[in-house]
């Protein structure tokens, strides 16, 4: 009894003295010291620091469409590029609005665009201040390879993002919503687990440099298709990049042309084919399958052979086919194995050069 009742004494005069100083008001919790703003130059932090200056979000209204993506400064000139899907809603009479990371916005006027390569050039005047994004090379890019991507997902401006290059040299097809073909585009793509959505795309995916190293145009859905705007569907970690190196030659064709070329065989193919390969068409209904003096005439190619090696890699489609074929420049040589009654054949081939739309 003598030991609680002295405790509770002394607990009771600490708590007098603790009243008395004021210690039982307002509570007051640890917190850390202000920190410096800067961050390595490799972090997420530091690569979105030097690229946000440089990115931007478009707004893009047609007669009967609208809708919001991304792209990067390429020049002091004012050109920026993104995706043709991006631009496209606007057609030949609509707004194209550019809005820079720090508020800032102007109109923006089509240069040059390209339904193939999925990409785009606009370009805005009377601009200051612009921060083009260096370029870097996407041949030099190594699964693993950890990567940054930046856009405007459901209209959210300067969005970072981060993962890794998850895998390279993806043949994806992308578009077909006209029916015609006219809107599919073939992309050599690389694969990141970065997550985009709608409207990211057109954004830069950077490398741990802050170097542009793919454009953001396309992700895979929950549903299974390959879509570049993909309606509302969300990130699975399946996004896919048009290589810089590819995008870099068709935006200097657009700048200073307005138009791009593709690299052409010079043949046309049976899409309905079910085998493995790209089958030559055999039908001669609107032309021969294997055009007269063309790069596939030259080369030795015959109606209904199957190619199934372009430089030693293996093509399962004429889906497939086609996008290893726009991964390259037109007077290109291209090794091709191909498949003739049941034997083997490899020839020498020269791309030709045909303008696309």
């Amino acid at each position: 009894m003598l030991i609680a009742v002295l405790a509770g004494g002394v607990g009771g005069a600490v708590g007098a003295a603790l009243e008395r100083e004021g210690a039982t008001g307002d509570i007051r919790l640890p917190q850390a010291a202000k920190e410096a703003p800067g961050r390595p130059a490799d972090s997420v932090a530091g690569i979105a620091a030097r690229a946000l200056p440089g990115v931007v979000t478009l707004h893009v209204r047609g007669t009967d469409e609208q809708g919001t993506g991304t792209g990067f400064v390429l020049d002091g000139r004012g050109h920026i590029l993104t995706n043709n899907h991006v631009v496209a809603p606007a057609g030949s009479s609509g707004r194209i609005t550019v809005t820079f990371s720090g508020g800032q916005s102007a109109e923006a006027t089509v240069v040059g665009r390209d339904s193939g390569y999925d990409l785009a050039v606009v370009k805005v005047s009377g601009v200051g201040g612009l921060r083009p994004l260096s370029l870097g090379n996407s041949d030099s890019v190594q699964v693993g390879d950890p990567v940054v991507a930046i856009g405007a997902p459901f209209d959210l401006a300067n969005t970072v993002t981060s993962g890794i290059i998850s895998a390279k040299e993806r043949p994806i097809t992308a578009g077909g919503e006209k029916g015609d073909g006219s809107d599919v585009s073939y992309v050599d793509a690389l694969q990141t687990d970065a997550p985009i959505n709608p409207g990211n795309s057109g954004g830069p995916l950077l490398d741990s440099r802050a170097r542009v190293i793919g454009i953001n145009s396309a992700i895979r859905s929950a549903d299974g298709s390959t879509d570049p705007q993909a309606g509302q569907a969300g990130s699975i970690g399946l996004g896919f990049a048009i290589p810089v190196n590819q995008a870099r030659r068709v935006a200097e064709e657009l700048i200073n042309t307005g138009r791009a070329t593709h690299p052409v065989i010079g043949v046309t193919l049976d899409l309905q084919y079910g085998g493995d390969g790209a089958r030559v068409g055999t039908k001669t209904t609107g032309g021969p399958p294997v055009t007269p003096g063309g790069p596939g005439a030259r080369a030795g190619i015959r109606a209904g052979d199957v190619i199934t090696e372009v430089d030693g890699v293996p093509v399962h489609s004429g889906e497939e086919l086609i996008v290893r074929t726009r991964a390259h420049r037109p007077g290109d040589r291209l090794l091709l194995t191909l498949r003739r009654d049941g034997g083997r054949k490899r020839i020498t081939l020269v791309l030709g050069s045909a303008d696309g739309g």
